[in-house]
């Protein structure tokens, strides 16, 4: 099946449709190390979710950058209560990421960083079982003992808080792990804890061609920043009437 044609509106528009390399070239412009990218998806009308998944946004178009994306990334941070809900397996790409991954001195396939204040997760789940690199899971001090030590059979658990997991200490036990090329897949409290941080260097949005309404939730929530972090435009893709917004951090 034909990859769905993407076309770049700005800052200069693109003909023809764009390919996955000159796509991924758009993405890593201006990136740094370590820098963090966060993910979403929204509709028109502002929805984060559709029935309360934010996969019932995505569409073909969106599902293509999403895999770039994680192409370029070292580690996939995602908050639990995201991975429970989205259905989360073990952190593979598709097999041309692979191949671009390793053929860019990167392991195949990104390390999966889980954010988990409770340790709610089955150490038992293809997420760890079928795992292509050991995951990490980020928790606190007040987590479960045994939950830890089972959990640490398959992961590397590490304590980053004392009741709630603190971003910075979370976002600098990857640093330290090599791990500086960081995509984070939400979910919308886990991106409020990194603004109040001011910890996020880019936002890759979705504009998904729809309306919602209801009472979906916002793609942050939670504690807000002493100002907010000022981003600029860095380029808008476009396809079957969906957009892609690329802000970076001024």
């Amino acid at each position: 099946m034909s990859e769905p044609a993407i076309h770049r509106l700005s800052p200069l528009p693109s003909q023809p449709e764009l390919t996955d390399d000159e796509i991924t070239a758009l993405y890593q412009e201006g990136a740094g190390e370590p820098w963090l990218r966060v993910n979403f998806v929204t509709s028109v009308d502002g929805a984060a979710t559709h029935q309360g998944l934010s996969g019932g946004l995505s569409n073909d178009v969106d599902g293509r950058v999403f895999e770039l994306l994680r192409r370029l990334c070292d580690v996939v941070l995602v908050g639990a209560g995201t991975v429970r809900a989205e259905g989360y397996g073990a952190m593979r790409v598709a097999p041309a990421s692979a191949r671009a991954r390793s053929g860019a001195g990167m392991t195949a396939h990104p390390v999966f960083a889980i954010v988990s204040a409770g340790l709610d997760l089955d150490p038992r789940s293809p997420i760890f079982q079928d795992a292509p690199e050991r995951p990490i899971i980020l928790t606190t001090e007040l987590s479960r003992p045994e939950a830890r030590d089972a959990l640490s059979e398959v992961a590397d658990v590490v304590v980053c808080g004392r009741d709630r997991v603190q971003a910075e200490r979370g976002l600098r036990v990857l640093h330290e792990r090599g791990l500086k090329r960081i995509h984070c897949e939400g979910g919308p409290h886990l991106f409020a804890d990194l603004i109040a941080a001011r910890a996020v260097d880019e936002l890759c949005l979705t504009v998904s061609p729809r309306l919602e309404g209801g009472t979906s939730s916002r793609i942050a929530t939670g504690a807000a920043p002493i100002a907010p972090l000022g981003l600029r435009l860095a380029h808008t893709l476009a396809g079957d009437d969906t957009l892609l917004l690329r802000y970076v951090r001024n």
